[in-house]
């Protein structure tokens, strides 16, 4: 390459890896391929960016999402082959748009002049992101690639995030051009709350006589869980959160109640189901909270609706109010509007009998669980968890019955430590994300769960794993089988079993044939010390642990009423 004050010389591969070095990107997850040569052999010569070289487009992408919702940063993936290697990336880019996760994809694409020729691998690869990202871009000239990444990071980072895609012909890779000085995105400013809808949120809270907070994504991806919590103590109100954001303020906190809705714990979901008055703050109050049923929102209850994004306001329920701002700029207004007036009307009936139910809730929860000797249940299992984690771990969760559990049977002391596929649902998530959030968070001990078809999906990321250092500690809760399906086949099918059986090798020895440490527990007494064992062993560890395969539960029963007897 060749520069001066005024001009540079660049390949294209070498204006992408400039752009991402202008842009502090200190990792990307690839695949290497042939139409992505240029690109790659660019990123040889940089000292800045580290590549976490991977074996599958799709679990690269998975790290790419963790890295994102771990740092807040954009994850880069790139799929260095097009064709099949773009089409590997979708899953993985469409579980990043369902958790509006910050990922950047970066795809070779075939030569310009080859297009629509039927060429050697050729798929449509801009009609194939377009309904899955924020925006796709097809780059079709060398010297545009700047301006094409500045924008996919601004489009990347603005709330409500979300992944972009870029197409790169391999013509554009290799042909050089002069380049301009690179710059850095900017940040767009976000937008506030009115005055006269802060007014109009505040008397309705103040004249309620049974309120609730429901603190979402949004307050968890801003870190914006104290500026609630302060918001919620000068009017004494109980707090719950939104699907999959148990983590969006810590466990120990007094006024709140964990998460709510189908999956969530029931003194939340009854706090939701019961309010007159609800502040939903950056949450679109979607399909994992509340299934879009009144079965799981109170109908009688004046919803005042705080989100970054406007057709998310009264999207699915009506609302009283709708206010298009960041939750934790308006979770602070609220607060400095409430501090000034004279005389506040502080909550206490309500919240003093939330309390007595929470604390009953938590001795309920820890007396229930099964310590059986011979089987292990989750209840013991996930017991045992929340005794033995460090309070600064960050954890990630699979699809599945048992994972759906740990959302709430697990405690969580942090933001950015609750990290699940959301409303994608996606099985074989875990482990792959939670190597992109280690190298987010190195300090910080990160546990995967899994069940054992999800971690069979993806168990080839152990080499990515080892190659690395990347040292997580991946629990597989093995219950031999595809449990939410076996579940339903048990409660609704007359336990005719199809497909729902798995058979896998032993984990534990293949994670050691891999170069990583395992481990096997079959019995709870086990547990703890294994745990410990893993944590420092200072390798990617698997934990195999034998779970009861009869303690299976049917999460979605609403969705086979009509195999239900009356």
């Amino acid at each position: 390459m060749n520069r001066d004050k005024n001009h540079q010389i660049f390949s294209g591969g070498q204006a992408v890896v400039e752009a991402l070095r202008i842009e502090g990107v200190k990792y990307v997850f690839g695949l290497i391929g042939s139409a992505t040569m240029e690109l790659f052999d660019s990123l040889y010569d940089t000292k800045d960016i580290k590549l976490i070289d991977v074996r599958d487009e799709r679990t690269g992408a998975h790290m790419a999402d963790g890295y994102a919702r771990a740092s807040g940063q954009p994850g880069i993936v790139i799929a260095g082959q097009n064709g099949p290697g773009a089409t590997n990336l979708v899953t993985g880019i469409a579980q990043a748009n369902a958790a509006f996760s910050p990922v950047i994809s970066l795809a070779g694409d075939i030569a310009s002049e080859h297009r629509g020729k039927d060429a050697f691998q050729e798929i449509d690869q801009q009609a194939l992101f377009e309904p899955i990202t924020k925006k796709t871009f097809s780059v079709k000239q060398t010297e545009k690639i700047p301006k094409i990444l500045n924008e996919a990071f601004n489009l990347a980072l603005t709330p409500r995030c979300g992944p972009v895609h870029v197409n790169l012909p391999r013509d554009i890779l290799t042909n050089n051009a002069n380049f301009a000085e690179f710059k850095k995105h900017q940040n767009n400013i976000l937008p506030k709350a009115s005055k006269d809808n802060l007014t109009k949120t505040i008397d309705i809270i103040l004249s309620s006589s049974k309120p609730v907070i429901i603190a979402g994504g949004g307050i968890k991806n801003a870190q914006g869980g104290q500026e609630v919590i302060h918001l919620a103590k000068i009017l004494n109100i109980p707090i719950v959160s939104s699907a999959g954001h148990g983590d969006a303020l810590p466990f120990d906190e007094s006024l709140y109640a964990g998460q709510m809705g189908p999956r969530g714990n029931p003194v939340a979901s009854n706090l939701v189901k019961e309010a007159d008055v609800i502040l939903a703050l950056g949450t679109r109050l979607g399909f994992n909270s509340t299934f879009f049923s009144y079965e799981n929102i109170n109908e009688q209850a004046s919803i005042i609706q705080v989100d970054i994004e406007p057709k998310s306001l009264g999207r699915y329920f009506p609302i009283t109010i709708g206010i298009c701002a960041d939750a934790k700029t308006a979770a602070i207004e609220l607060y400095n509007e409430i501090s000034l007036k004279k005389e506040t009307i502080r909550i206490n009936s309500w919240t003093k009998n939330f309390l007595d139910k929470r604390k009953a809730y938590l001795k309920k929860r820890d007396a229930e669980a099964d310590f059986n000797p011979h089987l292990i249940q989750p209840s013991g299992f996930f017991k045992i968890l929340r005794e033995t984690l460090p309070k600064n771990s960050a954890v990630t969760l699979d699809a599945g019955t048992l994972c759906l559990q740990a959302t709430d049977m697990l405690n969580f002391y942090h933001p950015r430590s609750l990290f699940t596929p959301l409303d994608f649902g996606l099985v074989g998530f875990s482990f792959a994300c939670g190597l992109g959030v280690k190298l987010a968070k190195p300090d910080c001990p990160v546990i995967s769960l899994m069940g054992d078809g999800g971690f069979g999906m993806t168990i080839s990321e152990l080499s990515t794993a080892v190659q690395h250092k990347i040292n997580t500690v991946t629990i597989v809760m093995n219950n031999k089988s595809w449990g939410a399906e076996k579940a339903y086949q048990r409660d609704f099918y007359e336990k005719r079993y199809i497909g729902a059986n798995i058979d896998s090798p032993p984990f534990d020895k293949v994670a050691e044939l891999y170069g990583a440490a395992g481990f096997h527990v079959n019995k709870i007494s086990e547990l703890k010390d294994v745990i410990n064992t893993a944590l420092q062993c200072e390798k990617p560890a698997i934990i195999n642990v034998d779970v009861d395969p009869s303690a299976l539960y049917s999460f979605r029963t609403d969705s086979f009423k009509h195999k239900q007897k009356s």
